[in-house]
């Protein structure tokens, strides 16, 4: 299997294809729109990207959704330990020093937090971790 850079066009054309694979890879029920601004990636500075959750299926990609429910603005290296190597603790602890910046609908990010992750998540995180350099 190919390996990608985290966040290449690349990468994102494999987790489209690991997501229509899975099929529930977020949680049932928990319907979002979030826009991520990724800082200090290494490619040409940030990266707007967004991830999206209804019906229990997953959607991520490039470029930021026109009605989002959220923003968040964090780290290249922060977004990589939550997304690839599946750490929440990353999250909390970069949400307490201020690492992570939530604009928007915060409730609609609580309620997909305490969702938990869905049916296929540990499998679509091992991909992942199989896709990425």
């Amino acid at each position: 299997m190919a390996k990608h850079p985290f966040l290449s066009d690349g990468w994102f054309d494999e987790v489209r294809r690991l997501h229509e694979a899975a099929g529930g890879a977020a949680p049932e029920g928990t319907e979002i729109r979030m826009n991520l601004m990724i800082t200090a990636t290494p490619f040409d500075g940030d990266l707007a990207m967004h991830m999206a959750a209804a019906d229990g299926r997953a959607d991520w990609g490039k470029g930021h959704l026109d009605d989002a429910d959220v923003t968040l603005t964090l780290a290249y290296d922060t977004a990589r330990a939550i997304f690839v190597d599946g750490n929440p603790q990353a999250a909390i602890e970069a949400f307490m020093a201020g690492r992570i910046i939530v604009q928007g609908d915060i409730t609609k990010l609580m309620v997909m937090q305490a969702a938990g992750p869905g049916a296929a998540a540990s499998q679509l995180t091992r991909s992942l971790q199989e896709i990425t350099e």
